[in-house]
């Protein structure tokens, strides 16, 4: 069965990364792995505007943390200024831990002693920002706030809401609705991909 995704998922920059664990292993030659958006949004199974900011938070941080070179997967540390269960920061979580394999202690234990993806990424930190990546073997660190007020939702988007919420809505409203909603995304992640005002980026 074909996949339907809306078109402009093809148009988002990938984030490519070089992972090492994945070359021992051959799961992947070279082990250069590039993540989507597409393949973020099936892991997720929604695209909306924190998936979006998400993705977009990680891209932007590993930008700044590796200006020449590819980043490294599972050399990546991820600290949260809120906890786990605190508004969407399960949601922002998941979809860094997929691109950078930081997990908390439920990740991958490593080989003798190496590639461990575990105890890389913590809540509840006190940082100034929303979210913060920690280079492990230089220990560089860029924080990460995500705000997407600039990019507001139409207002007929927001009318559709309380319809397709009470499952009250027409087929025909329904699809409006999605279609609103993901043009709402695409100007996220295309049109303000390196808008400062909704990604603000801080050294340390």
């Amino acid at each position: 069965m074909q996949e339907n995704f809306p078109q402009f998922f093809n148009d988002v920059a990938p984030i490519i990364l070089y992972d090492p664990l994945a070359e021992i292993l051959g799961s992947v030659k070279g082990g250069i792995i590039k993540f989507n958006y597409k393949q973020i949004v099936k892991a997720a199974g929604h695209s909306c505007p924190t998936v979006a900011g998400a993705y977009l938070t990680c891209k932007r941080a590993l930008e700044v943390l590796y200006p020449d070179s590819l980043p490294l997967r599972g050399g990546i540390q991820v600290e949260f200024k809120d906890s786990l269960t605190q508004g969407v920061t399960g949601v922002i979580s998941n979809v860094i831990s997929n691109i950078t394999g930081a997990t908390k202690e439920s990740g991958f234990k490593g080989i003798n002693g190496n590639f461990a993806r575990h105890s890389l990424m913590d809540f509840g930190v006190a940082i100034d920002l929303h979210v913060r990546f920690i280079r492990v073997d230089t220990n560089a660190s860029v924080q990460v706030a995500y705000d997407p007020s600039c990019v507001p939702p139409s207002a007929k988007l927001q009318a559709l809401m309380p319809k397709v919420m009470s499952l009250q809505a027409s087929a025909e409203e329904k699809g409006e609705f999605g279609k609103l909603w993901q043009e709402r995304v695409k100007k996220i992640l295309i049109d303000n991909a390196k808008n400062d005002k909704m990604v603000t980026l801080k050294q340390g």
